[in-house]
């Protein structure tokens, strides 16, 4: 089965896109605790310190610290903390000026997208605080029987190459897409975009030439 055609498309990745921070390791620390999340820091120190380096896979350091943090847990547990934390960031910390972005692709009938490598936990929730059309993110495995978390990322992280896989999977093509990023993790998207904007810390939306063919 194809992917339904769109006519238009506003993607936004999320941490320090739409938010102001990164949201990751705030929920981690809601999930298991700082002494926890300092212990599993600890435990993988090696590879995050190769990935710091740029000399490890940024996929593979994260599916360690996600195992050590998620193994084990209840899924309803982490569901609910998730809603927690996606209504702390949607009141706390939505960057106004891509906000504003986002709410003026909606008033002109725009489908829009949150395309992440943030966690599933907390984007779907915060997917329908915003009032977006479809949540691309990474997801955590559960195991159907008992209902707790294996600690594994289910499918891919959502970063780099897989935000656009994402999207051509189940959007396809549109006909116009607007893509806004702010890392090395969303350039495919931002090729992949008619109007590509690169957000920036202390600066408003700096807008990118067109880069697709």
């Amino acid at each position: 089965m194809s992917a339904p055609s769109l006519a238009s498309l506003a993607a936004f990745d999320v941490d320090h896109t739409l938010t102001r921070r990164d949201c990751v390791l705030p929920f981690l620390r809601r999930v298991a605790g700082d002494l926890a999340v300092l212990q599993a820091g600890a435990r993988h120190l090696p590879i995050l310190t190769q990935v710091a380096l740029r000399r490890a896979d940024r996929d593979a350091a994260k599916a360690a610290l996600l195992g050590s943090i998620f193994a084990g847990r209840v899924a309803g547990d982490i569901a609910a903390k998730g809603r927690a934390h996606a209504h702390d960031t949607y009141v706390n910390w939505m960057r106004p000026d891509t906000l504003a972005r986002l709410r003026w692709h909606q008033t002109q009938g725009h489908p829009t997208a949150l395309v992440s490598a943030s966690l599933g936990a907390y984007l779907h929730p915060l997917g329908e605080l915003l009032g977006v059309d479809h949540v691309f993110c990474t997801e955590l495995e559960h195991d159907d029987q008992t209902g707790a978390l294996t600690g594994r990322m289910l499918g891919r992280n959502c970063r780099g190459p897989e935000k656009v896989a994402r999207l051509e999977k189940f959007l396809g093509r549109p006909e116009a897409v607007w893509a806004y990023g702010d890392s090395a993790g969303d350039t495919e998207m931002l090729a992949w975009a008619d109007h590509a904007y690169l957000i920036r810390k202390n600066m408003t939306i700096s807008i990118q030439p067109e880069t697709r063919a």
